[in-house]
């Protein structure tokens, strides 16, 4: 048995490990900072772009959905030809993506842009996990984890306010260039200080497995957005849900009998794995989902401006940046079979009040559920990372990495999915008698979201526009609960069954899976501190 001490590791690497991680952070960040940055700017890409409720939720998850189908080849990719590379080539990729959103004239070119920064961030987050887990010994490794965690934080925090601003003093696509001095930053530094890094044992990649789970993800997500336009009923839909059936069961199938899968389902065996997945893929569906809504119900709902709205989202990066950091005190001393389940709850919980909101909630309302909800989401991610890296051995770092960033991924692109979905057949629904007598041309447009019902509410103008403008928030926000609902009962769903199903040993190292899964024995010691480990390949 052998794990990484500080002796395998260059020392020169070694000496400079908390310099890498600061690159490594800054590379997660433009990533973060990518994503929370458009939330804030999706009122007024359906306002400059016309784009109905459904083309914003393409634009969001477009993204996630090429990040996570094709995190598992770029993991591998990095694995074998070296994960420095995979990070500078991503990085790079990424600011052609920025360069071209900015100047796009519609919302299927956004979507197509940011379809191109979903490639790139496919290899950039892989890396970024990699490359700490094979720079740092086995004893600072969870450490390294909680600051990499808690830097989705700090881009949190800078997304949303620098949306806002450029938002307000400059054109609506200068919110893509505000990743452009980092990615700069990123690019430079990355090449003078991150070491190469490899897995020793190159392995054929998968392809047919990547596009299965492409194709697969991508319809069911399809599905999901499109139903409440085209009908849940409707030939187009159901063709849609039996097409990511069989897409993904094929996948399933493929994975279980090929000799080198792009995702080696017998790591599900290990309960802390399959649990932490799941728990992960979860967590994100409700920030994910959530976030989608909120800048939405700040800005058309609550009237504030799009600064205004970043500003106030603050917060939520604050208590992420506060609470991640202490973490794993809290694990070493309660164990994550304990720590998980509470995580989890608090998300349910700041859902559940979520879902009390109104058209006129205070702040104080807004922040109650806010604060438990980041609260949860920073308490579960740094251990359900720890526990997903510990399940894979030092070499098979991009791939373990890349499980935990597609949970990730998959998770945000359900959530904006099926919440948006949600709100958007309640929308609907509520919205119906306020717009029966209108010509057929502003019934499409007030129907298509709220951005497109306050547009014709301010076109009627007088009594009528204003009753048509309150009627389609109202809407929004019966909406918005119910999607909380939903989410609520999810998690806390989750919370119980993590409370129950995670084992109760606390000795997790990231990095110290058996190298082999050769039976069921091995299979359930994956995470226990002092397992077999290859060393990693640093030059």
């Amino acid at each position: 048995m052998q794990t990484t001490t500080d002796h395998e590791i260059e020392p020169s690497i070694y000496e400079r490990r908390w310099a890498i991680l600061a690159v490594l952070c800054t590379s997660l960040m433009i990533v973060i900072v990518g994503n929370t940055s458009l939330n804030v700017a999706l009122p007024t890409l359906a306002d400059e772009l016309d784009a109905s409720t459904s083309a914003l939720q393409w634009i969001v998850d477009s993204y996630a959905l090429v990040f996570a189908g094709l995190l598992f080849t770029a993991g591998t990719l990095g694995d074998r030809f070296g994960r420095k590379g995979a990070l500078q080539a991503g990085l790079f990729v990424f600011l052609i993506g920025a360069g071209l959103a900015s100047i796009a004239d519609s919302a299927a070119t956004v979507i197509t842009a940011r379809a191109v920064m979903g490639v790139a961030a496919a290899f950039v987050m892989p890396s970024t996990l990699s490359i700490l887990t094979n720079v740092f010994p086995a004893h600072e490794r969870a450490k390294a984890i909680a600051i990499w965690a808690g830097v989705s934080g700090g881009g949190a925090a800078i997304g949303p306010m620098a949306s806002g601003y450029l938002l307000e003093h400059f054109w609506w696509g200068s919110v893509f260039l505000v990743n452009v001095p980092i990615i700069l930053v990123a690019i430079v530094a990355g090449a003078l200080l991150v070491p190469t890094s490899k897995d020793p044992d190159e392995q054929p990649l998968d392809i047919p497995g990547a596009l299965l789970s492409i194709v697969g993800l991508s319809a069911l997500v399809y599905g999901i957005i499109e139903g409440p336009h085209r009908g849940w009923g409707s030939i187009e839909t159901l063709g849609t849900f039996v097409l990511a059936a069989v897409a993904l069961a094929v996948f399933g199938l493929r994975e279980l009998n090929t000799r080198h899968p792009m995702l080696d389902l017998r790591l599900f065996r290990d309960r802390r794995f399959s649990v932490a997945s799941a728990g992960m893929t979860l967590t994100f569906f409700a920030m994910f989902g959530t976030f989608f809504l909120v800048a939405q119900y700040f800005q058309l709902v609550l009237g504030y401006s799009p600064f205004t709205s970043g500003l106030l989202q603050l917060p939520i990066a604050l208590v992420i940046m506060a609470v991640a950091p202490q973490v794993p005190r809290y694990v070493a001393r309660f164990g994550a079979a304990r720590v998980v389940p509470v995580g989890l709850a608090l998300v349910a919980t700041g859902l559940a009040f979520f879902s009390q909101l109104g058209v006129d909630s205070s702040l104080v309302a807004i922040y109650a559920s806010i604060i438990p909800l980041a609260a949860g989401m920073a308490t579960t991610m740094s251990p359900l990372t720890t526990l997903i890296m510990a399940s894979v051995p030092l070499g098979k770092a991009g791939v373990g990495s890349a499980m935990n960033d597609t949970t990730r991924e998959l998770g945000g692109a359900l959530g904006v999915a099926v919440l948006g979905s949600i709100v958007t057949s309640r929308f609907t629904a509520g919205l119906g008698p306020s717009i029966v007598g209108l010509p057929e041309q502003a019934r499409t447009a007030a129907d298509s979201g709220l951005t497109g019902a306050l547009k014709v509410a301010a076109r009627i103008g007088g009594a009528q526009g204003e009753a048509l403008a309150d009627a389609a928030r109202a809407a929004f926000v019966d909406g918005m609960r119910a999607a909380a609902v939903v989410g609520a009962i999810v998690v806390f769903a989750a919370a119980v069954a993590s409370w129950f199903l995670l084992p109760r040993s606390t000795a997790v190292t990231p990095g110290t899976a058996s190298a082999g899964l050769e039976d069921d024995e091995a299979a359930g010691d994956l995470v226990v501190d002092g397992a077999r480990s290859p060393s990693p390949v640093v030059d």
